[in-house]
C-alpha cells in the first residue's frame, strides 16, 4: 500500500495541512518531528476518526537493506507492539509499509509531554512521592512485559524511553525495538542497549528480564538526581569495566533519602538477589501511595 501525498484546502487558510496520509486516509502526517533516532523520526499526527493527536513514526527500510537481522527485528518489533495492552505501555494502532518511499509506518499512541528525561529536566522540583508514583507505574508496565505469555525483556529501558502525560502524571514504557520474547527458560543471548543502563550479566550474553530491573533502577537513580548514571566515565569501556566490576555510579552518593538509595540498591543487587518487578511493587517502598491506574 503506498501512501498518498494530500494537499491542503486553499479556501482554508486555517487549516493545518497534512503532508501525507495513511492508505486507509483515517491518519494524517504533520510536519514537527517529536522525536528522532537513528533509523526512526517519529512525528505528530491526527486521528480523524477518534479526533485525537496520535504519533507517527518513520523508519526508512533504505538504510537494512543488507541487514535481515534488524529488518526481522523492526517487524517483529510491529506484531509485538500490536499484541500488547497495558496502561503502563505505549499503544499501538496500525502499521503499514510505503513501498515506493521504503519506508515502515506505525501509529501509536502519543504521550503529551515527551520523555520521562525531559520531563524531569524542565521540572526540577518534584517530591519524592511523585518519583516513587512514576517508578511504581514503570514497574508496573515491566510486570505486565515480563509475566507475558511469552516472557517479553525490553533490553533498552533507560529515561528517554519511558514517555510522560504530564497533566494525569501518567507513565508508559515505549521504544520496545530491542525487546526480546524468550521462553520458559527466560533466557536471552545478544549484547545491546544503552551502556549506560545495562547490568552487568548483559555483557555476559546470559541473562534474564532481571535486566530491566536492573535498568529500571538507574532510571529511578537518574530521576532523583537528574544526572545519566556513570557520567563520570566518558567511554563506553569505562563504564563496562565499573559495570562488569560491580562499581556503582558516583551518582548515588547524591541521594540523600535513605529509603530511596535502598530501593535503587536493591534494583542493582548481583543477578541472584534483584526482585522481580512484582516482588517490587509490594516492597515497603510504596506504602501509603494512593492508587494511581
Amino acid at each position: 500500500m503506498v501512501a498518498c501525498v494530500v494537499k491542503s484546502d486553499p479556501l482554508d487558510k486555517d487549516a493545518e495541512p497534512f503532508v501525507e496520509v495513511d492508505p486507509t486516509g483515517r491518519y494524517g502526517r504533520y510536519t514537527d518531528l517529536l522525536g528522532s533516532g537513528a533509523t526512526k523520526k517519529v512525528y505528530r499526527a491526527f486521528d480523524q476518526e477518534e479526533g485525537i493527536e496520535v504519533a507517527w513514526n518513520q523508519i526508512k527500510l533504505r538504510g537494512f537493506a543488507d541487514n535481515e537481522v534488524m529488518l526481522d527485528r523492526l517487524f517483529a518489533e510491529v506484531r509485538l507492539l500490536r499484541s500488547l495492552k497495558n496502561d503502563n505501555i505505549i499503544s499501538f494502532y496500525n502499521w503499514w509499509t510505503d513501498e515506493k518511499d521504503n519506508t515502515l509506518n506505525f501509529i501509536t499512541e502519543v504521550c503529551t509531554s515527551g520523555s520521562l528525561r525531559d520531563y524531569r529536566k524542565k521540572h526540577r522540583h518534584v517530591s519524592i512521592k511523585a518519583l516513587k508514583k512514576w517508578s511504581r507505574q514503570i514497574l508496573r508496565g515491566l510486570e505486565y512485559l515480563h509475566t507475558h505469555e511469552p516472557c517479553i525483556i525490553h533490553r533498552d529501558l533507560n529515561c528517554s524511553n519511558v514517555f510522560m502525560n504530564g497533566n494525569s502524571g501518567q507513565v508508559k514504557i515505549g521504544d520496545l525495538g530491542l525487546a526480546a520474547t524468550v521462553g520458559k527458560s527466560h533466557a536471552a543471548h545478544s549484547i545491546l542497549g544503552t551502556p549506560e543502563f545495562m547490568a552487568p550479566e548483559l555483557y555476559d550474553e546470559d541473562y534474564t528480564e532481571l535486566i530491566d530491573i536492573y535498568a529500571f533502577g538507574l532510571c529511578l537513580l537518574e530521576m532523583v538526581t537528574m544526572e545519566i548514571p556513570y557520567m563520570e566515565c566518558d567511554s563506553i569501556a569505562k563504564i563496562y569495566k565499573k559495570v562488569t566490576s560491580g562499581v556503582k555510579p558516583l551518582a548515588m552518593n547524591k541521594v540523600k533519602d535513605p529509603q530511596v538509595k535502598s530501593f535503587i540498591e536493591k534494583c542493582i543487587a548481583k543477578q541472584s538477589d534483584r526482585p522481580s518487578a512484582s516482588q517490587l511493587l509490594q516492597d515497603p517502598f510504596f506504602d501509603g501511595l494512593d492508587d494511581d491506574q
